[in-house]
């Protein structure tokens, strides 16, 4: 598995009226990744890529969040400063899922799968958690919050 290392930058979490109605939209938001990350399925894998012509990991969970609204980095290790953790047996859709020591990610889709770019010659698919591969090298997951996104958004490189 790859992970792009390219930095952009990244803007905190636009800030509505009132807490409860931000809470909200960002669940909505975080949710409708879930369903975007499936409409690449099947774009080759491209490291550095972050467009429909092809997509790194990273990549892909920038690309994707950005289309519901959310600005995170190109870069793992950055994306798993966003959010707060959430065990395996917690999950959502829309929660991000990492591996192999902050190398590779992907957005969990519900039923213990999760739409990933995997490695050069392959494109972006559906991979189970419980694959060899992805449970000997579970990291952890996150769950994006308001407070998350400003956290991490105000200096994520810190």
């Amino acid at each position: 598995m790859a992970a792009a290392c390219w930095t952009g930058p990244v803007a905190a979490e636009p800030h509505g009226p009132d807490d409860r109605d931000r809470s909200a939209d960002l669940e909505r938001r975080r949710h409708t990744t879930a369903s975007i990350a499936k409409r690449f399925i099947g774009v080759p894998y491209l490291w550095g890529g972050e467009s429909a012509d092809g997509f790194d990991c990273s990549g892909l969970v920038k690309r994707v969040y950005a289309l519901a609204g959310i600005a995170m980095p190109h870069n793992v290790a950055l994306q798993y400063k966003y959010g707060v953790p959430v065990s395996r047996d917690e999950l959502r859709p829309g929660d991000l899922v990492f591996f192999d020591q902050l190398r590779h990610n992907g957005i969990y889709i519900g039923d213990g799968r999760f739409v990933h770019a995997g490695k050069t010659g392959g494109n972006v698919a559906v991979s189970r958690l419980e694959d060899s591969w992805f449970r000997t090298r579970w990291f952890g997951a996150r769950r994006l919050t308001s407070d998350g996104i400003a956290r991490a958004g105000a200096d994520p490189r810190t």
